[in-house]
């Protein structure tokens, strides 16, 4: 049940090193963490102990402690450091745990991956959230964060400007696909009568079958919501939104031009739509995902 994570670099070891080495370089580009802070160390032949913090919302943080228990380099230069760390918050469901980073050179970059484990409070119900929830969660976490680590590190992308990224393009693909959910299955399935039966009815493409083709073009737009949700990366899917609102909008405005003098006309909603399409592309570029990342070691003989 430990969580292992590893990814594949291209840098300087030394700067990779640096980048996780230092408390406050560390907790830039670490989700887990809000602050880290190393605490006085006069004696270097004892472990360097260290605070962090998590802030979790509504002004709350999770606080704990740690030591690095050690690091090395071997003959052919992987670097280990290991770490303990444990915290007495009671609203902490971690209680103490311990685990290791490596660093490890290859022909091609190198290999930087850790393996941690920890037990957690709260008795069995403790042990089930973690299972559920929490394990899978910190997993995550930490894969992502070592993707954000990696565009850092190979493209000089800002860990700042990946998280803002992330939320941006997080927000307008769900709106679209809300939008796109909502449009189905309301007025085109549920609630014909508010206007969508007029427009195709205005345009005669389709006398007699209007009913029937309202309704399979409520069920494309439902499945297109799905769409944008279940392939969550696809940046084809967000050109394809914006075509549709443009092919949408001229069909309505040759259709029944007096609706683009209402209030919330169909320029409006469109128009909104393919600026959320934009956004959504714009933000898009090199964002951090915990695919990126092994999550079991590779099999080796």
């Amino acid at each position: 049940m430990s969580i292992y994570v590893e990814i594949r670099m291209h840098g300087p070891m030394e700067e990779l090193w640096r980048l996780t080495q230092t408390p406050e370089v560390h907790a830039r580009w670490d989700l887990r963490f809000t602050e880290i802070e190393y605490l006085p160390h006069p004696d270097a032949t004892l472990p360097q102990r260290f605070l962090y913090r998590t802030r979790i919302g509504f002004g709350l943080a999770i606080a704990g402690e740690g030591e690095t228990v050690g690091s090395r380099n071997d003959a052919q230069g992987c670097r280990t450091s290991a770490l303990k760390f444990w915290s007495d918050d009671y609203r902490s469901l971690i209680h103490e745990g311990s685990g290791y980073w490596q660093y490890v050179p290859t022909s091609d970059g190198i290999r930087f991956l850790t393996r941690y484990d920890y037990r957690t409070r709260f008795g069995l119900l403790g042990r089930w959230v973690d299972r559920l929830a929490f394990r899978p969660l910190m997993g995550w976490a930490t894969a992502w964060s070592f993707d954000r680590l990696r565009l850092w590190l190979e493209r000089g992308i800002d860990p700042t400007l990946s998280l803002v990224r992330t939320l941006l393009h997080t927000l307008s693909r769900l709106t679209l696909a809300l939008l796109w959910l909502y449009q189905g299955l309301i007025p085109k399935l549920l609630f014909r009568d508010t206007g969508e039966l007029a427009i195709l009815q205005h345009s005669h493409l389709f006398p007699g079958l209007e009913g029937r083709v309202l309704t399979c073009v409520g069920i494309g737009e439902m499945l297109f919501g799905l769409a944008l949700l279940l392939c969550w990366r696809s940046r084809r899917l967000l050109k394809l939104n914006n075509l549709l609102m443009i092919v949408l909008t001229l069909g309505a405005l040759f259709s029944q031009p007096a609706l683009f003098v209402a209030p919330f006309n169909p320029l409006t909603l469109n128009v909104a739509m393919i600026g959320l399409g934009l956004a959504g592309l714009i933000a898009g570029r090199d964002l951090p995902t915990a695919r990126n990342c092994r999550r079991k070691p590779e099999e080796r003989s």
